[in-house]
């Protein structure tokens, strides 16, 4: 087989992302954060740096300019505001805590991301015993939890999903699902367990959010436009959970959203990240309505007793306005590599990573500098040993199968098919599960159709999942190069 060339594609967009310099910065040199000595910074290990009084109104900025968006009953509203809304700044270069909202809502940008960042996001389960507005609601396991790789230079937003249920060495404590982490020692602990186990990554700063905040927000903005893919129908009295949804395109308020990602009867703790996913890319749709722009103040106010973090002010404006000048194809979004345990393995239930492939995955998204505990990347892969599952989402019924077969034709040898994409669509997409783009590109290049993309909603056992679109079979009508036309 011969290699195909990404020069090739007809219909690949080549793009050149110059890093953005500062005018004034939040976030300077390398090896180094506003309000964080650069010594301290450059420890392997999480240091939270002193906090600079950072007023409830920093805390709404936060909500409203980072992490709206990302992740469902965490709370995690995350990225894609800060892939798409300007949040302005007016600060000179020093913290004015008592400015209202109203003030910065109008005022121009003026902090910019110089460097590579890493943010620990968390979303907390509820703490029924906690004082309200403490910080014990803070206290609880993680029922989300991203790693964001904010990266200017790069001009990307990687986002990593990692599973609750995922088993980890926890340093002081033993083997246990990552979602102790934060009862155990706060975010700080988080962040070593990430470290330990996945490979020497400075976590430079963490956000945790309450997971009341989400069915707010939705309502809030007018409902989500979401797939549902199949009937979602579940009873839970003792978590009060309660999910009825039908199959199809609709627009979910804030309570159908949370159903819809705490449903677990397909693919469990996994099925819920991939669902994820999903609500982030529908609600960054959301949010470039310009009949939505105008609530995000509001939004920002009804949030801000949701948020803790040691985010400065002018930190958050800068990853804000960073957000402003990238695309949405430069949001990258994989899921942590594993599989489930089986019953005979262990009495819980437990996401087992694949550490070399996490390492792959720590290496490209995050460029950390080592492998992770368990890690052997002593066995190179070429892209045609990639597992491959190909998924009809066509109104042609013969297309997965046509499709493994030209794979198959071209050297592929792990090529499998899978049941049909719940709705037909135009274009073929070409996910990378476990964010190995670059293959996925090349295998883009050899259909001559469709996109890659990078985020864990394909098939959980695959490399790569393809969803073959209307496109591959235009293709098969109007001829092999017609595409490149």
């Amino acid at each position: 087989m011969t290699t195909p060339s990404r020069s090739a594609k007809a219909d690949v967009e080549t793009k050149e992302v110059e890093s953005i310099e500062s005018q004034e910065t939040a976030l300077t040199e390398p090896g180094q954060i506003s309000g964080v000595d650069p010594d301290q910074a450059a420890e392997p290990s999480f240091k939270a740096p002193p906090r600079r009084g950072i007023s409830r109104l920093a805390s709404g900025l936060l909500w409203g300019s980072l992490f709206v968006g990302t992740a469902i009953t965490s709370g995690l509203l995350g990225a894609a505001v800060a892939l798409t809304l300007p949040l302005p700044g007016f600060l000179g270069g020093e913290t004015r805590p008592a400015a209202s909202l109203g003030d910065l809502w109008q005022a121009g940008f003026r902090y910019q991301v110089t460097r590579p960042v890493n943010i620990l996001v968390m979303g907390i389960d509820e703490v029924p015993e906690a004082t309200p507005n403490s910080s014990e609601v803070f206290g609880g396991r993680t029922d989300t939890l991203l790693l964001v790789r904010v990266d200017a230079e790069a001009g990307t937003l990687n986002v990593m999903s990692i599973p609750r249920d995922t088993r980890v060495q926890i340093p002081g404590s033993g083997m246990d699902k990552i979602n102790q982490a934060n009862v155990l020692g706060g975010p700080e602990l988080v962040a070593q367990t990430i470290g330990y186990n996945l490979g020497n990554l400075q976590v430079d700063r963490y956000v945790r959010i309450n997971t009341t905040a989400f069915r707010e927000m939705v309502d809030l903005v007018g409902g989500i436009e979401v797939n549902v893919p199949t009937r979602m129908e579940y009873t839970d009295r003792t978590q009060g959970l309660y999910i009825d949804l039908y199959p199809g395109w609709q627009t979910l308020n804030g309570d159908q959203a949370e159903q819809f990602a705490r449903f677990r009867q397909d693919s469990g703790d996994i099925g819920r990240v991939q669902r994820q996913q999903m609500l982030l890319k529908a609600l960054r749709e959301r949010l470039t309505n310009p009949l939505v722009i105008p609530k995000l103040p509001q939004a920002i106010r009804v949030m801000q007793r949701y948020v803790d973090t040691n985010l400065t002010l002018e930190e958050m404006l800068a990853i804000a306005n960073f957000g402003l000048e990238i695309e949405s194809d430069q949001l990258q979004m994989v899921m942590l590599p594993g599989r489930f345990s089986t019953p005979d393995e262990f009495i819980a239930s437990y996401w087992l990573p694949n550490w070399d492939a996490s390492a792959a995955v720590m290496q490209n998204f995050f460029k950390a500098d080592e492998l992770g505990l368990y890690a052997d990347n002593s066995q190179g892969r070429y892209v045609t040993d990639l597992s491959i599952a190909v998924q009809n989402a066509s109104d042609r019924p013969d297309q997965a199968a046509a499709v493994a077969r030209y794979l198959r034709d071209n050297g592929f040898e792990n090529v499998y098919t899978i049941s049909d994409w719940s709705t037909p669509m135009a274009r073929t997409e070409v996910v990378a599960q476990r964010g190995d783009v670059e293959s996925a590109r090349l295998v883009e290049s050899l259909l001559g159709v469709g996109r890659a993309i990078s985020e864990s909603t394909g098939d959980l056992g695959s490399d790569i999942t393809i969803r073959v679109g209307q496109d591959w079979g235009d293709r098969a009508v109007q001829g092999p190069e017609a595409p490149a036309q």
